[in-house]
């Protein structure tokens, strides 16, 4: 089981690291750059940035997924290489009842960087961008089993609840990519929180999938971290969002058939409180200025930290910090009483209470 997390994590990294560096170079040669503009920081005025990071971030998906598909079905399945099966600890039955699961979430995956991509280049309209994800999302909830089920038993509502949990972590994510390192490291932090959560279930299907997008983003991060050498674009942060949404939905937090307390269910508020906080704090203070809360500006969480003198990289790790401060709270919910909860809950305010500090107290 070691050595096929060891595997995942690493193969993914070292193929989107890879991609990465090609996409640079090739998006610099084709012109698909970011230039700097009044709704975007960037730390030079000057400074022309290559896009097309979610090209790598999407392919080394595709490619992995794709690739583990392929290789379960057409040899680990009919008898070849069963050892591996075995040392893993991993039954080629239940990924083989997930296929048509993964093949829908490949297709989502595509959609998302085809629009995000076509955002990248010609700039779409908000609400053309909001409509594909909320058929996505629709899709993803309903015939992927991308939804939450626990208390709500009628199907419809679930996915209809999920489907918009999925758009709403889709946006924060897609919101957090305002600064060099933001979206990507934060995603990287939450899924590995979420990951902890899966391997305490036994989710082996989920804990692989955080791996292959783990190992993803740190490959992207070699080249995004401030300073960044590329960007992902919405072709990247569109596919980003989907990912952590789909992880938070199908990792279960909860064993009705174990005496353990419900409480966990809260984990994933708690652990993305932070892009949480950004996307609600900035649409709620864009619709009191009467603009439009999907066009961009800089009034992030990021750009209020920067206005107080802090650099790139101090910034980035100041929200990798936040983010940790919730996150690693909430790995406690597994092991608390309702005492504990709010305890832990009441650390999450604090937490956004500071940030919010920023806010108020901005240059």
């Amino acid at each position: 089981m070691v050595a096929l997390a060891i595997a995942l994590l690493t193969g993914s990294f070292a193929i989107s690291a890879a991609l990465t560096a090609f996409v640079k170079k090739m998006a610099v040669r084709a012109d698909f750059v970011c230039r700097p503009a009044a709704d975007r920081y960037q730390p030079d005025t000057q400074r022309i940035v290559p896009l097309g990071g979610g090209i790598a971030i999407s392919t080394t998906l595709v490619i992995i997924i794709t690739a583990a598909m392929a290789f379960v079905k057409c040899l680990v399945a009919p008898g070849h290489f069963g050892w591996i099966a075995e040392r893993a600890k991993v039954d080629p039955a239940d990924f083989l009842a997930r296929i048509d699961e993964l093949a829908i979430i490949l297709l989502s995956i595509v959609a998302l960087f085809v629009v995000g991509l076509w955002d990248d280049k010609k700039h779409l309209g908000p609400f053309f961008k909001l409509a594909a994800q909320f058929a996505v999302a629709i899709v993803a909830a309903a015939f992927a089993e991308i939804r939450v089920e626990l208390f709500i038993e009628n199907t419809i509502i679930s996915s209809v609840l999920s489907a918009v949990w999925i758009v709403l972590i889709i946006n924060s994510f897609n919101f957090l990519d305002n600064m060099d390192g933001a979206s990507a490291g934060i995603a990287a932090i939450v899924s590995s929180i979420l990951f902890a959560a899966a391997a305490f279930s036994g989710q082996v299907f989920v804990g692989g999938l955080a791996l292959v997008f783990i190992g993803t983003l740190a490959g992207f991060l070699v080249f995004n971290f401030p300073p960044a050498k590329i960007f992902m674009g919405d072709a990247g942060s569109l596919v980003v969002g989907f990912f952590v949404a789909l992880l938070s939905l199908r990792t279960t937090y909860y064993h009705e058939a174990q005496s353990g307390q419900w409480y966990p269910v809260f984990m994933p508020l708690i652990v993305m409180a932070v892009p949480l906080y950004d996307f609600l704090s900035v649409t709620l203070l864009r619709i009191s200025q009467g603009k439009s809360p999907l066009v961009g500006d800089t009034q992030h969480f990021s750009h209020r930290l920067k206005r107080h003198g802090l650099t790139d990289t101090q910034t980035a790790l100041m929200l990798y910090l936040a983010t940790l401060c919730t996150g690693l709270g909430a790995t406690f919910l597994y092991q608390v009483d309702l005492i504990g909860t709010i305890l832990i809950f009441a650390q999450t305010i604090l937490v956004l209470s500071i940030i919010a500090v920023f806010e108020i107290t901005s240059k």
